[in-house]
Parts: structure tokens; sequence; C-alpha cells
């Protein structure tokens, strides 16, 4: 859990997907805001790649005053493997917003296991 001076919760546990259709930046997630959410734990983002062909992955993180962050830059998918991004859980706070884009279109599938976490029960 969180370290705050607030008791915090798992709320839920969810999946994120996206089918990387385009080389444009896309949204894979964003962490709940509101009263009750205050953080979510990221503990798996895999990338598959099913085209037979090489490519690469980028994945961004935005915060809530809308500076990015880069997490991977250019980060190799060998043709049809799947790869685990994440050595160790990534927490993310309440508003922020987890991105990726693909070098090329329809080669990249990505799903992210997520922890939402609340403040309250």
């Amino acid at each position: 859990m969180l370290i705050t001076s607030i008791p915090q919760y798992i709320q839920g546990v969810s999946n994120a997907k996206v089918d990387l259709t385009t080389t444009n930046l896309t949204t894979l997630f964003t962490v709940p805001s509101g009263a009750d959410f205050n953080a979510a734990i990221v503990n798996s983002i895999l990338v598959s790649e099913d085209s037979g062909n090489a490519d690469t992955i980028t994945v961004t993180l935005t915060d809530t005053s809308n500076a990015v962050f880069s997490l991977f830059k250019v980060k190799a998918v060998a043709a049809n493997t799947t790869i685990e991004l994440l050595t160790r859980d990534l927490v993310l706070q309440s508003g922020e917003i987890l991105k990726v884009q693909a070098a090329t279109a329809n080669r990249l599938h990505v799903v992210a296991s997520i922890q939402d976490v609340s403040k309250t029960r």
C-alpha cells in the first residue's frame, strides 16, 4: 500500500487493454479521480507483437499538470513475442494518464494489470 497518514484500500482490480491500430499517442489508462480514489498500482504492462514484424513502443506518464514523463522510449519488441515492461509495481496518482505509442500501426497489443486504491472501504 501507499505510505500516507490516511488508510488506503484496494477498491478494485482490472486490466486496461488497447490494440495500437495507429501510430498516435493512445491513452491506455487514466487513474480515477474523486473523493474516494487517490491512486492506482500498475502491476504489469504486457506488449505483444502479432504481425510477424519487430516494432517499438513508447510509454509515457502525464501528470495532473500535463507534464509528460517518458517511462519507455522506443522499447524494442521482437516479432511474434510478448514482453513484460515492468520489473516493479508502478504507482500512479489520481488523475494521471498512462499513454502508449507504436512506431508502426497494427502490430502491437498492450495489456496492463491495475489495482485501484481508495481512501475508504
